[in-house]
C-alpha cells in the first residue's frame, strides 16, 4: 500500500495523459475492465435448482413457490466472475437521505431493460434479452422473458407496458412534459404490442439511436416507471396489477380523491407517485434484485432479496448471493468517508473522496478493505454550468448570453491548482470533452481551447465587453446601476465532498479578473429544485456519462426538462418542439439542437461526426467550463470489503454504467 500511495504522489510532479497513466498502471489500483459473462445459448442454460436457504425455508413452509416455478423460463444466465458463491450476508453502504435516492436506484438497476459490458459500449441483455432494430431504423423490437415474475409473483408481460404507456404516460397530470427520447423531429413514437412477449416502438423517422437510449441512463433507460414529484417520469413499464387501484380510470376521480385523503395526501396525482415510488413505499411490486422494505425516509434504507429474480447462475442457482442491502443514514459524505475508512461499509464509491486516497490507503489493512481506483473517460468529474435560462436579474442574464464572458471566465481558472489540490494530480485538466478512447470526442485539440489560465487575455476579454469599470475593491460592477456585479454558484451536497472547496479556489482566482462570486451549499432535493424552476445562476457538478451520444448530453446541451442545469427553460423548449420553455438566444445552441435531432436519425458512423461537431461548438461557445476530468474522483475511487468475491478488479465508470451495477452485485457474495 505504502509503494501504491508513493507512486500515485509522483504524478503531482509530472503532467501528461501518458505519465498519469503510468503511474496508474505501475500503482497496482487500477486494474481490468472486467465482469460476469452473460450466457446467451439457451442450450447452455442450467436448470434453477438452488436458492437461498431463507427462500428454501418458505417453500418447504408452503409460503412460497419452488425456485424452479419462480425464475423464467428464459433466466438471465450469469457466470460469475470468478467462482459460484454462498448464500447470505448483508452488503453495509452509506445514504445521505431522502435527496439521496438515486444511491438505491443504481442499485436496483436490475430492473434496465438493457444493460452494456465491462467496456460500457456494447448493449447487453437484461429485463429484456434482446432486442431488434428495424433495417430503416424506424421500429426497435424488445423481446422480454417467457415466464417472468413481479416480486409478489404475479405475470410480467407486455401489458405493464401497455398500462404505462397508455395510463401513465400519456396522463398529462402525471406526465405533463413528454420525454425527449420518444419523439424525433418532434414526431412522438407509437407503441406497439405484438404478443405477450413482445413490444415495439415505431418511428415516423428514422431512429437508430433508440437502443442505446433504452439501455443508457436516460428517461427511457430507466427501468420500472419511476414518477418525480415535477413530473418527470422514468421507464417503460410498470406493475398494472398493482397501480390500477389508484388511478381515477379504473374507479372515479370521486373515488380516487377519496382514497387519497384518506391516506393523507391533498389528491390522487400524489397519491399515486408516492403508491409507484419504490423508495418511499413497501409494498409496490418489483424485478430488481432486491426489495425494499424499509423506506429511504428512515436512518436505515433497507432492501431484501426479490424470490422472484430473474437471474440465475452457471450452476442452477437464483440470484442474488447476498440476503440484503442495508444503507445507513450520515450527517454528510465527510461521515462516509470517515465510516468507509474504518471500514463500516462492504462495498463504497458513492462519496469518497479522491482527495483522501492517502489516508485509505494506510488505513486499508485495519480496516479490513482493499482499494480500486476507476478513472473515467467523461471529460469533466467537475464544471462550472452558466444558466443560460436565467432570467430573474436582466444583468446577470445579458453576461450569461455573452459568449466572451463565458471565455473569460474560464480562462481565469488555474485547473492545474485544482488538479493538484483536489485530485492529487491524477487528473487531465482541459474543456469537458471525453477521452479520445470515446467514437464521439471532437479529438485533442479541443481539449484545452478556452481552458487554459490566461488572466491578461481574461481581463483585456471583459474590458472589451464592457465591464471595464472596477469598485474600490478591484471588482466589475453592473452597467445598468453601477453596484458590484455579484455571482452565486450553487453547491449540491452530493457526490463529491469537495465541490465547496473547489469552488472557493476558483472563487479566490477570480478576483484577479475583477469577478466576484460565491458558494451556496443545498441540501440535494433542494438544490434540483431549484435548477427546475431556473433559481441557479451558475452551479457547479459532473458531465459524467456524457461522453457518448446515447446518453443524451443534458450537461453539454439544456436538453432534460428537469434537471438542465444550463437551464430548464431551454431544455422544455426542446423536449416540447417548441411548444413550451423558452427559445435560447444563441443561434449556436439552435444549430446544436437540431444537429442533435438529426443525429438519432443516422446510422452509428455518420452519428458520431454530428456528435463531434455538437461537441466542438460546445467548447467553443463555453456553454459551461470543464475543469479537470478522466479521474477516479467521481465514484470512481472504491473501498471493497476484502471478504467480498466476484467483484471486478475495475468497473465501467459512466453514469449509464450505474456504478455500482457496473460490477454485477447480484453475483457479489461474502466469503464464509
Amino acid at each position: 500500500m505504502r509503494k501504491s500511495l508513493i507512486l500515485l504522489a509522483l504524478t503531482l510532479f509530472v503532467t501528461g495523459a501518458q505519465a498519469q497513466q503510468s503511474a496508474y498502471e505501475q500503482s497496482g489500483l487500477v486494474g481490468k475492465l472486467e465482469s460476469p459473462e452473460i450466457v446467451t445459448d439457451p442450450a447452455k442454460w442450467p436448470k434453477p435448482t438452488g436458492e437461498a436457504p431463507g427462500l428454501a425455508a418458505l417453500v418447504k413452509a408452503g409460503k412460497l413457490p419452488p425456485v424452479a416455478e419462480r425464475v423464467p423460463l428464459e433466466p438471465l444466465v450469469l457466470k460469475p466472475l470468478h467462482s459460484i458463491g454462498t448464500y447470505g450476508g448483508t452488503w453495509r453502504r452509506g445514504f445521505l437521505g431522502r435527496g439521496d435516492q438515486e444511491n438505491g436506484n443504481r442499485i436496483r438497476s436490475g430492473d434496465k431493460l438493457l444493460f452494456w459490458d465491462a467496456t460500457g459500449t456494447v448493449i447487453m441483455p437484461s429485463v429484456a434479452k434482446g432486442f431488434e432494430l428495424s433495417a430503416d431504423g424506424k421500429r426497435t423490437t424488445l423481446f422480454l422473458r417467457k415466464g417472468m415474475k413481479w416480486s409478489d409473483g404475479a405475470p410480467f408481460t407486455a401489458d405493464d407496458f401497455v398500462f404505462w404507456y397508455d395510463d401513465i404516460y400519456q396522463d398529462k397530470d402525471l406526465v405533463p412534459t413528454p420525454a425527449p427520447e420518444l419523439s424525433v423531429n418532434g414526431k412522438p413514437a407509437r407503441f406497439v404490442k405484438i404478443d405477450e412477449t413482445t413490444v415495439a416502438f415505431e418511428f415516423d423517422e428514422p431512429n437508430y439511436l433508440f437502443p442505446e437510449l433504452l439501455a443508457g441512463d436516460t428517461q427511457v433507460g430507466g427501468g420500472q416507471s419511476r414518477l418525480q414529484s415535477d413530473g418527470r417520469e422514468f421507464g417503460l413499464y410498470a406493475p398494472a396489477h398493482y397501480l390500477k387501484q389508484f388511478l381515477p380510470k379504473y374507479s372515479s376521480t370521486e373515488q380516487a380523491n377519496a382514497a387519497a385523503k384518506a391516506a393523507g395526501y391533498d389528491n390522487w396525482v400524489q397519491y399515486f407517485r408516492f403508491r409507484s415510488d419504490w423508495g418511499l413505499n413497501t409494498g409496490v411490486p418489483t424485478v430488481a434484485a432486491w426489495i425494499m422494505v424499509s423506506p429511504i425516509n428512515t436512518q436505515s434504507w433497507v432492501l431484501e432479496r426479490n424470490p422472484y429474480y430473474y437471474a440465475i447462475d452457471t450452476a442452477g442457482n437464483q440470484l442474488p448471493y447476498i440476503d440484503k442491502v442495508q444503507l445507513t443514514l450520515a450527517e454528510n459524505p465527510e461521515v462516509i468517508n470517515l465510516r468507509a475508512i474504518a471500514g463500516e461499509y462492504d462495498f463504497m464509491e458513492r462519496f469518497i473522496d479522491l482527495a483522501k486516497l492517502p489516508v485509505f490507503l494506510e488505513n486499508a489493512e485495519r480496516g479490513g478493505y482493499r482499494v480500486r481506483l476507476d478513472p473515467g473517460f467523461n471529460g469533466a468529474d467537475s464544471q462550472i454550468y452558466f444558466n443560460l435560462a436565467y432570467t430573474h436579474d436582466r444583468e446577470i442574464r445579458k453576461w450569461f448570453q455573452n459568449a466572451d464572458f463565458r471565455r473569460a471566465l474560464s480562462l481565469g481558472i488555474d485547473r492545474g491548482q485544482l488538479n493538484d489540490a483536489f485530485w492529487l494530480g491524477l487528473g487531465v485538466v482541459g474543456t469537458l470533452i471525453p477521452a479520445a478512447i470515446i467514437p464521439e470526442s471532437p479529438g485533442e485539440d479541443y481539449r484545452l481551447i478556452w481552458a487554459t489560465l490566461d488572466v491578461k487575455k481574461a481581463n483585456a476579454m471583459l474590458d472589451g465587453i464592457g465591464l471595464s469599470k472596477k469598485d474600490k475593491d478591484g471588482f466589475r460592477v453592473r452597467t445598468d446601476n453601477g453596484e458590484r456585479l455579484r455571482l452565486q454558484i450553487d453547491v449540491a451536497q452530493t457526490l463529491t465532498p469537495t465541490w465547496p472547496q473547489q469552488v472557493e479556489m476558483i472563487t479566490q482566482q477570480w478576483k484577479a479578473i475583477g469577478i466576484w462570486a460565491d458558494a451556496k451549499l443545498f441540501e440535494r432535493s433542494l438544490f434540483y429544485t431549484r435548477v427546475r424552476n431556473d433559481d441557479n445562476q451558475m452551479s457547479i457538478f459532473s458531465n459524467n456519462g456524457t461522453e457518448a451520444l446515447y446518453l443524451l448530453p443534458s450537461a453539454v446541451l439544456p436538453i432534460d426538462p428537469s434537471n438542465s442545469q444550463g437551464g430548464v427553460g431551454h431544455a422544455k423548449w426542446f423536449a416540447s418542439n417548441g411548444a413550451a420553455g423558452l427559445k435560447p438566444e444563441s443561434e449556436e445552441m439552435l444549430r446544436a439542437y437540431a444537429m442533435l435531432g438529426e443525429a438519432v436519425t443516422l446510422p452509428e458512423q455518420e452519428r458520431n461526426k454530428k456528435a463531434q461537431e455538437i461537441w466542438k461548438l460546445a467548447v467553443e461557445q463555453v456553454w459551461s467550463i470543464g475543469l479537470v476530468g478522466q479521474s477516479p474522483n467521481y465514484m470512481g475511487t472504491r473501498v471493497v470489503n476484502l471478504k467480498l468475491e466476484n467483484v471486478p478488479e475495475r468497473v465501467c465508470i459512466s453514469q449509464h454504467c450505474r456504478t455500482p451495477w457496473s460490477g454485477r452485485p447480484d453475483q457479489w457474495y461474502f466469503k464464509p
